[in-house]
């Protein structure tokens, strides 16, 4: 709606390069008032070209209101822009680029920027929002290249804020129980839970269910086919897959193993292509105690302060709909909600070590009071090996420099858990699949992330009368266009759409 509005105000000779820079909705007065901003002179036939331009689109039962006002950036008001701008967005970069790095030169009907920074994606990124950012404050166009240059980073010393307690995370454990020989061996006195089981070791005790098992072979270097076998057991705290070869006196006890059938084994664990791995030394019937009931880990604390990516103020300059009541639900008051999207290597939820996709971009709008106040938003690396699936570069447009370049996913989470606290989650099929991976690698690192996760596809299926619920479906409903398949905008969409939805529902979900 706010693009075919601007054209036709466009039209006006003095309104070339004008932009809409609030609109209020007075109901007592029944107005309208929409404010413009320009960088021409203008005049009266202007003001009713734009009057005429914006009529259309405000209801009969409303008086309209234009009130323009003329406002010229110099080079010097742009370039102050631009570094407050990379501080805010990317504070990594800022760290590296000062006022002499940037220079601005005024091109036409706009401007024309340089910033001498380090090459690659994230320069390139940097340079593409700064102009997205400009086009929303400023009038006219406005072009920005990166001169790639050498920068000396030696020197540079980054503070970490607060420091932090060391945390040793404490590996729990149960008596192994029922215990039946296949392979033999000493009787194993207790089992580490395998939620617990993320670490190396040449020598460790696990105990679960089996939920599968396939045989499958190798061929040795002398030509032979050797069968090995995959067992994937659980124990009511997590998931492994373990890797077995065969031993020929015990190969035909082992092929009887069936699944729901308990087993307690001997395994080690190692770090293979970047991911740990788990083979079973010795295979033997067990099982958990009757009743178990897992005992619950301190969680780590929430650290102390940010270490490696900080939220950002947020302040939205659009509305989803310029003429719908904004008044809010009295259920906001006194809330805090994070909003949160991610992008990851591919689509499995499935929670076991080496198996689960790691993420690789986290989106996320802390929504206060019911308004969008922060921002956190960082590519993530997931270490894993080899190269992103092309697939998955196709449809989020995150290459695999702009993974294998940005922060761990262990640095990144800390931050994430921090800028959670004290907040309800919210995200677009959140239950079902991002909340899985935040919840898996976050235990990973000893955090736990607890509480009401509310999502919006539910919540929408419940509300809205629409032929799916799809987040580019149910965004469209309330006419927010954004860029999908990006955490950092899916992310502020969803906001929108929770933020519309509890107007419609005026109160919070039980869920």
């Amino acid at each position: 709606m706010v693009e075919d509005i601007l054209a036709r105000v466009r039209e006006a000779e003095g309104l070339k390069n004008a932009i809409i820079s609030g609109v209020t909705l007075d109901t007592a007065a029944g107005t309208v008032t929409v404010k413009l901003v320009t960088d021409r002179a203008y005049t009266g036939s202007d003001g009713e070209t734009a009057v005429a331009a914006v009529r259309p689109f405000v209801p009969d039962c409303f008086s309209l209101d234009v009130q323009i006002s003329k406002l010229s950036p110099d080079s010097g008001m742009i370039k102050r822009r631009i570094l407050s701008l990379i501080g805010e967005k990317f504070p990594a970069l800022s760290s590296v680029i000062g006022e002499d790095d940037v220079s601005v030169a005024r091109s036409g009907d706009g401007f024309e920027f340089e910033v001498r920074a380090l090459g690659g994606a994230r320069s390139e990124n940097m340079v593409r929002e700064v102009e997205a950012a400009l086009a929303k404050c400023y009038c006219g166009g406005f072009r920005g290249r990166v001169a790639r240059e050498n920068i000396d980073t030696s020197g540079i010393v980054v503070e970490r804020e607060a420091e932090e307690e060391e945390y040793e995370m404490p590996v729990r454990s149960f008596a192994v129980e029922n215990f039946r020989p296949i392979e033999g061996g000493e009787k194993p006195s207790r089992a580490i839970y395998m939620a617990d089981f993320n670490f190396a070791a040449e020598k460790a005790v696990v105990c679960g269910s089996v939920l599968d098992v396939s045989e499958r072979a190798y061929t040795r270097s002398n030509g032979e086919e050797k069968p090995y076998f995959v067992f994937t057991l659980t124990d009511g705290t997590g998931t492994l897959r373990l890797t077995w070869f065969s031993k020929k006196k015990s190969l035909d006890k082992v092929r009887g193993v069936k699944e729901g059938e308990s087993l307690a084994c001997v395994c080690r664990s190692e770090v293979r292509g970047g991911m740990l791995r788990y083979t079973a030394t010795e295979i033997n019937y067990g099982s958990v105690p009757e009743n178990f009931v897992p005992e619950k880990r301190p969680a780590r604390p929430v650290p102390n302060g940010y270490h490696t990516i900080k939220p950002q103020p947020f302040t939205d300059y659009t509305q989803t709909d310029l003429f719908s009541d904004g008044t809010l639900p009295p259920c906001f008051k006194g809330t805090s909600f994070v909003v949160f999207d991610l992008e990851t290597t591919g689509l499995c939820t499935v929670p076991v070590p080496g198996e689960m996709d790691g993420i690789i971009e986290i989106g996320a709008y802390k929504v206060v009071d019911g308004e969008i106040r922060e921002k956190f938003s960082t590519f993530v690396n997931p270490e894993r090996p080899g190269r992103l699936d092309p697939r998955i570069e196709e449809l989020t447009g995150i290459s695999d420099a702009d993974v294998k370049g940005a922060p761990s996913y262990k640095d990144v989470l800390p931050d994430f858990v921090k800028f959670c606290s004290g907040s309800v989650l919210v995200g677009h099929n959140a239950v079902g699949f991002d909340f899985k991976f935040i919840d898996f690698y976050c235990r990973e690192l000893g955090y736990a992330v607890e509480g009401r996760v509310i999502d919006t596809l539910t919540l929408s299926q419940r509300l809205l009368r629409l032929s799916n619920n799809k987040l580019n479906t149910v965004a469209d409903h309330f006419g927010i266009t954004f860029n999908h398949h990006r955490a950092e905008d899916d992310a502020l969409a969803t906001a929108k759409i929770f933020i519309e939805l509890i107007k419609i529902k005026k109160s919070f979900p039980d869920c």
